[in-house]
């Protein structure tokens, strides 16, 4: 007995001491190496890094098990596991930029480049040659996705007619598969290179340690970006078309960071791993609630990608429409939120009074021709033991299978369970077929998914109308059709009710979202290792998937950069981005402004600069440029000192003597938090575009806001010429108290047209 308490209070003991360590990133900034580090430069930082934890842990045994990674190439810093007293006391070193835990980060869950001008039509007075044909598909641009990983044998990674692998190119294509559920895993001349990382992601499962996707969403979206030429791609048979991703010809590479979610400590190796390989472009359909700079890995990681040129594009989250919930704001990174796109894929619901109301679905069963069923709400349907409210949700154990046996059942779409599961409750239950509705807060916002039974998903405002007929007689009845695939869908786009909307919590100066991309009901390739509907059970396979999501959108913009990066191999990251946001579009196709989920006039807290516009982004005219000595000095505005900018540099600098006013931020919107009566905005324009060249303004002032531009007209005599603007804006009684108001400043040569948002919040 006293053997078996004194093992229990061994193991209580173990238990406790290992148990209070946790995976902290300690960060020391950037490497004062030259532009090209040798090995010994990367085992002298390694070592360094292992003499700093040291000197805090005092144990050469113990630094040697905690640090799991060691960040030597582009970024300076390690992730190890800790204590929290050892985290604080090395916090405390000066060498020590910040430490922060390792968060554990979500997904942010073709037809759409024909939408954004992008049909493949030969050249024609009428129709000038495309972003695309002049930028050869983005050829040779090397494009990295931070992901789940990549399926190679996919059709949109075929490296067909490409030639030899970019000599910039210095990563490498890891087969480190520990399993022979699959094939091995292979690179080629279109997808390039490959790593996998899970040492900061404990909840790992035992499977492949590969690159290889398991999950779908990383093949999805690096082909999104960069995935080649495919005819005849479809989903059972909906959607059927060439499926392409924005950069056809150029070069990409996985970098999987995703496993049981996506930790900050694999989110660093990666960014630091692609930046030295080469990368030109980054995408990162990744996010989590917005925090302070040096303790958001994507903020450090993107940081500095823009210092050696590489331009940055994540998503803004999917936590809309909630407002302040944009995710990814530092103003170094390409924000991308989610709009619609003009083909739906619809089934309809007919109800017994001959409603017939268009729902969405991609599910290969319908309702037999002209046959209706009962028609009941989950709700109505529950288990004694069930709470009517999880009923209505159609949550698992709830519906009771007498009541709903070979009925329809109306199911309440909520965040708890997966869409398709609830379909899969219903079928369990003996039902014909599922209407899922959706809640008040997702408004119009209605997504296809790939349903095991006869389904369609409802708007809020037709899912009222669906409850008002059950209500309204003794014996409801419905019917489910086929799915079919529309096009020329209007209003399009319209804002995703899911999609992350600002403002900026962080920094209220800066706007985000930056600008806003096709995100919904987006078809592109997936893996042959899970379902359509991403549930373990489902053995169907499929070899284009549609998804909806930021994570959709964000690659559709990274395509656009790598085709930029082509073309003006010369532009910095911000310049790319400015070209981006200043040429894009605030109206749909109906030619009235852009909507949110309800149909309401949305702002540039939903869309930021807008719609992309990718023809008119090759030639912007002018453009808002920054350096990295421009963040850094934006940096010292957040109170970083002279030893964090220096460790950011990577050599001694120092915070101007005067403040920047972060409103000064040379940034393609303007957005003034608190306006006190007056306040001036300074910008500066870069020319392009052709020489001599002129431009005057022209500004459409937010209600009860006077808006003053001096000068009102820009003269370049050459290109790289800069010119400095300010903008001086008045408050009026109007104003004050109303919140932000919006409006647009735009300056014009008669061709080129360079539009900012204008983004003001007057106080008394």
């Amino acid at each position: 007995m006293k053997t078996l308490l004194l093992f229990t209070l061994l193991l209580f003991l173990f238990d406790f001491v290992f148990a209070t360590k946790k995976d902290y990133i300690v960060y020391l900034g950037g490497h004062s190496y030259t532009t090209n580090p040798t090995s010994e430069d990367f085992v002298r930082t390694t070592r360094s890094h292992y003499g700093l934890l040291g000197s805090i842990l005092e144990s050469n045994e113990a630094t040697r098990s905690s640090i799991f990674y060691s960040y030597t190439k582009t970024i300076n810093g390690f992730a190890a596991r800790l204590e929290d007293e050892e985290a604080t006391k090395i916090s405390r070193h000066p060498r020590v930029l910040s430490v922060f835990k390792n968060k554990v980060r979500k997904l942010h869950t073709t037809r759409s480049w024909d939408l954004m001008g992008g049909a493949l039509n030969k050249a024609s007075k009428a129709r000038p040659m495309s972003i695309w044909a002049k930028a050869h598909y983005g050829e040779d641009v090397i494009i990295a996705n931070l992901d789940t990983g990549v399926w190679p044998e996919s059709k949109s990674f075929n490296d067909e007619g490409l030639g030899p692998i970019p000599e910039r190119w210095k990563g490498i294509c890891q087969n480190n598969s520990k399993t022979t559920t699959f094939k091995p895993f292979k690179c080629n001349r279109k997808l390039i290179g490959a790593r996998s990382y899970n040492l900061g992601d404990q909840l790992s499962p035992d499977g492949d340690p590969s690159p290889r996707d398991t999950d779908g969403h990383g093949t999805h979206t690096l082909s999104t970006a960069g995935g080649a030429f495919v005819r005849g791609a479809s989903i059972y048979g909906q959607g059927r078309g060439t499926a392409r991703g924005g950069a056809a010809r150029a070069r990409v590479a996985a970098y999987k960071i995703c496993w049981n979610g996506c930790s900050d400590a694999n989110i660093l190796a990666a960014f630091d791993d692609a930046i030295h390989d080469g990368v030109q472009v980054i995408s990162v359909s990744v996010g989590s609630t917005a925090a302070e700079y040096a303790s958001d890995s994507l903020a450090i990681g993107s940081l500095h990608a823009a210092q050696r040129g590489v331009i940055v594009v994540a998503s803004a989250g999917n936590n809309g429409p909630l407002a302040g919930t944009v995710e990814n704001v530092a103003p170094w990174i390409l924000t991308v939120g989610a709009s619609t796109i003009d083909r739906d894929f619809a089934s309809y619901l007919t109800l017994g009074n001959n409603k017939r109301i268009k729902g969405a679905s991609l599910s290969q069963k319908s309702s037999p021709a002209k046959t209706f069923y009962p028609l009941i709400d989950g709700a109505a349907a529950k288990l004694p033991n069930a709470s009517r409210e999880e009923a209505g949700w159609c949550h698992p154990e709830t519906l009771d299978s007498s009541k709903v046996r070979g009925k329809i059942v109306l199911c309440t779409r909520d965040s708890m369970y997966p869409r398709v599961t609830k379909g899969l409750v219903v079928q369990k239950a003996g039902g014909a077929g599922m209407v899922l509705a959706n809640p008040a807060d997702a408004g119009s916002s209605i997504i296809a998914d790939a349903h095991f039974i006869p389904a369609t998903m409802l708007s809020y405002n037709h899912s009222r109308v669906v409850r008002a007929y059950i209500k309204s007689t003794e014996s409801p009845r419905a019917s489910i059709s086929p799915v079919s695939t529309q096009f020329g869908v209007k209003p399009c786009p319209v804002m995703a009710g899911f999609s992350s909307p600002g403002p900026n919590i962080i920094n209220l100066e800066i706007l985000k979202p930056d600008i806003t991309a096709p995100g919904v009901n987006i078809l592109a390739a997936f893996t042959d290792a899970i379902g359509p509907s991403g549930i373990p059970t489902d053995k169907r396979r499929v070899a284009f998937n549609v998804m909806s999501g930021t994570s959709m959108s964000c690659p559709h913009i990274a395509g656009v950069a790598a085709l930029l990066r082509k073309l003006h191999p010369d532009w910095s990251p911000a310049a790319i981005k400015s070209a981006i946001m200043t040429t894009a579009r605030t109206r749909d196709n109906k030619r009235t402004p852009m909507k949110d989920l309800n149909f309401v006039k949305a702002t540039p807290f939903h869309y930021g600069a807008g719609h992309v516009r990718p023809n008119r982004a090759m030639e912007p005219g002018l453009v808002y440029d920054l350096t990295f000595a421009d963040y850094v000095d934006f940096l010292c505005t957040r109170g970083y000192g002279p030893n964090a900018t220096a460790a950011l540099v990577g050599r001694g600098y120092r915070c101007p003597k005067k403040p920047i006013r972060v409103e000064n931020l040379n940034y393609p919107s303007i957005t003034v938090p608190q306006l006190a009566k007056s306040f001036t905005v300074t910008r500066r324009l870069k020319n392009v575009g052709a020489a001599p060249a002129t431009y005057k303004v022209a500004v459409r002032a937010p209600f009860g806001i006077q808006v003053a531009v001096k000068p009102t007209v820009l003269r370049f005599e050459r290109i790289g010429e800069e010119k400095k603007f300010r903008v001086r804006l008045r408050s009026s009684n109007a104003s004050v108290g109303v919140g932000f108001v919006f409006g647009r400043l735009t300056w014009s040569d008669g061709k080129h047209y360079v539009r900012s948002p204008l983004a003001v919040n007057a106080f008394s």
